[in-house]
């Protein structure tokens, strides 16, 4: 078995990947290990701070190294790699690629090959967004109190990927107002469990890349 340790920016992050992304790559012979970030069990950090956890876990022979974090809510101060010059990419696609690219540069050289850094755009909520008989399927019609926002959500979008990352459009933010009680972990879990990893692979242009990366790695 190929064994990847993903990092994983929060709980919402973790339970994705031990619930719907480890089950899923075990089939080519993929053993998934999902860790928050050290430094604050979850949540984002400094990239220094991140970089030498990286680095750390790349010490262990064979193991490959990759992230799941978003690119919402990362900032200046946090100091990644790039980022006033990612920051005159307008596409954003492109930027992210860009980050991600200068993330792994920033690596010991000998290591960088097992290093396959990924950032969400804009955060993994983007990707709940995929199917809307899902949320008639997994939630009642009191649950759904945000029923007209969730229809113009799809209309507008068909990419959820690139639904966008102010705090009152971004997707986490929609589906607290869409959905009663909204929990992130628990909820976020069950609906990309109910949609499947193929659906969101199909959809989620960036997220299918990453999970082709890593099934290659």
């Amino acid at each position: 078995m190929k064994r990847i340790i993903i990092i994983c920016e929060g709980q919402t992050e973790k339970e994705f990947c031990q619930k719907v992304l480890e089950p899923y790559l075990r089939q080519f012979g993929i053993n998934i290990q999902a860790p928050l970030i050290k430094k604050s069990m979850g949540g984002i950090v400094p990239w220094p701070n991140l970089k030498k956890e990286i680095e750390i876990y790349l010490n262990e022979p064979k193991v490959v190294v990759s992230t799941f974090i978003d690119y919402y809510g990362l900032r200046e101060k946090l100091d990644f790699p790039e980022w006033e010059n990612a920051h005159k990419i307008v596409d954003k696609n492109e930027r992210i690629s860009f980050l991600e690219n200068a993330m792994k540069a920033d690596i010991v050289d000998n290591k960088q090959f097992r290093f396959l850094p990924y950032m969400q755009l804009h955060e993994f909520e983007g990707l709940l967004f995929n199917d809307i008989r899902i949320f008639y399927d997994q939630f009642l019609p009191v649950e759904l109190i945000g029923i007209e926002e969730l229809k113009s959500t799809f209309a507008e979008y068909e990419n959820p990927e690139m639904i966008n990352n102010t705090r009152e459009t971004s997707p986490s933010h929609r589906l607290e107002r869409i959905i009663k009680g909204y929990n992130k972990p628990i909820y976020g879990s069950c609906i990309a469990e109910a949609i499947g990893i193929e659906r969101i692979r199909a959809k989620s242009p960036r997220f299918n890349e990453w999970v082709e990366k890593l099934i290659n790695c």
